[in-house]
């Protein structure tokens, strides 16, 4: 009875710090979502440094690395801010056809005995259009400051990963070095692999899609192209909503509720057809994350860091799971959480 009694003590710890933690991550997010970001940014580039430093100075490499990481963020959020731009352009320009389309299905649903609220003219005024733009530049300060946080992590992170590699392979415990060594190996080489793969798939879905919204003639084929790339990073979620936005368009757009219809049916099927067919042959069993899981993370750490937290959320539990593979009191959770197909062998 007291032996069972003393076990319980430290479950019941472990649950109260892992409950501690949870609540302390919303509030931390400002330092902390920006810091794992920059981690997985650490390991994607890592490699690319290592291989510049037998060229150049370290310094020098180290530059060109973050002027590298800098370029293609900037690209992308101009890409994706720009596609945003012109479908919000359009919109408005559209606005009284819209409101027109409106008023007939709310029409339509109040007969069949559904209210909804009233969505009149005033809905475009210059108050309303004024609060928008305020949301909006709240939304892009917050990301310009966690760009900056990330970036710093990054450059410091960058300067100390051999130093922090010597230290570890220092330490008087062979355990722990060979977990934080073997862990940390592993995630970044699964890391860079899953990042590839969302990569290549991402940018297939933005052509397909270009292709079949241009195909039907949907206006701004290539603006869906570059959202359904852009969302596709984010699992399950992403794919939804770059399916929802182009159909709810086609409803202005299209007098037909079969060219409607066309538009959700033929962007649902790239988007199962790359996502659920493609993928999970191109990625095999490397990642070994069971999709519940994946859509878990999304959910999970989107509600906790919002938007960043959906994107890095799968990175993270990837990372877990690693981690938890190389150390036998955790070895269970990859039994429970993973595949089951993992290609590697279980450490000893």
């Amino acid at each position: 009875m007291r032996a069972s009694s003393e076990r319980a003590i430290p479950v019941a710890a472990v649950l109260i710090a892992v409950l501690f933690v949870l609540a302390m991550l919303p509030m931390a997010s400002t330092v902390l979502a920006p810091l794992t970001f920059a981690l997985l940014v650490i390991a994607l580039l890592w490699p690319v440094q290592q291989r510049m430093q037998r060229i150049v100075p370290r310094y020098v490499a180290l530059l060109i690395s973050l002027l590298v990481v800098v370029l293609a963020f900037v690209v992308f959020a101009w890409i994706v801010a720009w596609s945003f731009g012109q479908v919000g352009r359009w919109v408005i320009a559209d606005a009284a056809r819209f409101q027109q389309h409106y008023e007939e299905i709310r029409a339509w649903l109040e007969d069949k005995g559904i209210g909804v609220a009233v969505l009149s003219v005033d809905s475009f005024s210059t108050a309303s259009i004024l609060r928008a733009v305020q949301t909006v530049s709240s939304h892009v300060n917050s990301a310009l400051s966690f760009w900056l946080i990330a970036l710093t992590y990054v450059v410091l992170g960058m300067m100390e990963v051999e130093d922090f590699a010597r230290r570890i392979a220092a330490m008087r415990s062979q355990s722990a070095r060979e977990l934080l060594l073997n862990g940390s190996r592993e995630t970044a080489q699964k890391l860079r692999r899953y990042m590839s793969i969302r990569t290549v798939m991402s940018i297939a879905t933005g052509l397909l899609v270009w292709i079949f919204t241009r195909t039907l003639g949907l206006p701004l084929a290539e603006e869906w192209g570059i959202i359904a790339f852009a969302l596709n990073y984010i699992p399950f979620v992403g794919p939804l909503v770059a399916t929802l936005f182009p159909t709810m368009f086609a409803l202005i757009q299209f007098d037909s509720w079969q060219s409607v219809l066309a538009v959700f049916i033929g962007l649902n099927l790239i988007q199962f057809a790359v996502g659920s067919y493609i993928e999970p042959r191109v990625s095999g069993s490397a990642l070994s994350l069971s999709p519940v899981i994946v859509l878990f993370s999304v959910f999970a750490w989107g509600y906790l860091w919002g938007v960043f937290g959906a994107f890095i959320g799968v990175p993270i539990s990837i990372a877990l799971l690693t981690f938890c593979r190389h150390h036998p009191s955790s070895r269970w959770v990859v039994e429970l959480f993973g595949t089951g197909r993992d290609g590697n062998p279980a450490p000893p």
